[in-house]
């Protein structure tokens, strides 16, 4: 009875990246990733991270992951939005309990048929990569970083080994943001009151609160309610992906 969404089936960028909080929100941030990671690989999917920048006390300023496998856009699309923990944290002396946010979106990756980008829009500079890895970093302009001048899209790569393995992955990226845009577009002039995925990661925006004092994860949009440790350690996220999914079912039916 209900048509299935058509990006479902393909690959997936994942960007997480910390907003409000400071320190505390990087150490999310990467407690977000660690969450996702353990959930793909018991879901069997494989993924690689693309670009990443380490938070000043630990954690990630910003990360992105590509995600392959069945069905990854049609299941991760839920975590789209902003994520705020609640709890006392490592850089806190006098034991008090802290709010911080990150923001999480999910785009679909779009392939060249879905997207047409012009050579002559894209400005790409390449540079050295920083961290371990080897011989070539830190010695060869290896990092890539594209900007697609009309949008002023900017997308970076440093995790592989060459130049153009680095070059591939931006593309990969800055279609896969291109098409969310191009979908964004077209739902407005059909009228549609779509929201921007992840808001602007204030405190009072979320779509999801993890509060360490009270064991407890609060999905708001459909008031589910699941364990700190169980939801963040990633043996439990499923089910609240589960029940998201139910209810967004429950509601086109109940549509049609």
């Amino acid at each position: 009875l209900l048509p299935q969404d058509p990006n479902d089936d393909k690959n997936t960028i994942v960007e997480i990246r910390s907003a409000a909080g400071g320190d505390e929100a990087a150490i999310f941030a990467g407690d977000l990733l660690r969450m996702y990671t353990k959930y793909i690989e018991s879901k069997g999917w494989r993924y690689e991270m693309t670009s990443f920048s380490d938070g000043a006390a630990g954690g990630y300023k910003e990360v992105v992951l590509k995600v392959t496998g069945q069905n990854v856009y049609g299941t991760l699309k839920y975590e789209s939005g902003v994520h705020r923990v609640q709890r006392v944290p490592k850089t806190e002396s006098q034991g008090r309990i802290q709010t911080s946010t990150a923001t999480v979106a999910v785009l679909p990756e779009a392939e060249e048929i879905d997207v047409q980008i012009n050579q002559s829009d894209l400005r790409i500079d390449t540079y050295c990569a920083s961290g371990p890895g080897g011989q070539c970093v830190n010695t060869t302009y290896s990092a890539v970083r594209i900007t697609h001048l009309p949008t002023n899209t900017v997308v970076q790569s440093q995790e592989q080994r060459s130049q153009i393995q680095n070059r591939e992955v931006c593309m990969q990226m800055l279609r896969a943001r291109l098409y969310e845009m191009e979908l964004e577009k077209q739902q407005a002039e059909l009228g549609a009151e779509r929201q921007s995925q992840i808001g602007h990661g204030n405190r009072s925006e979320k779509i999801r609160t993890y509060n360490q004092p009270q064991d407890r994860v609060t999905d708001h949009r459909i008031g589910f309610n699941s364990t700190y440790n169980g939801v963040l350690l990633g043996d439990q996220l499923g089910t609240v992906i589960e029940a998201l999914a139910a209810a967004e079912r429950a509601e086109k039916l109940a549509q049609a």
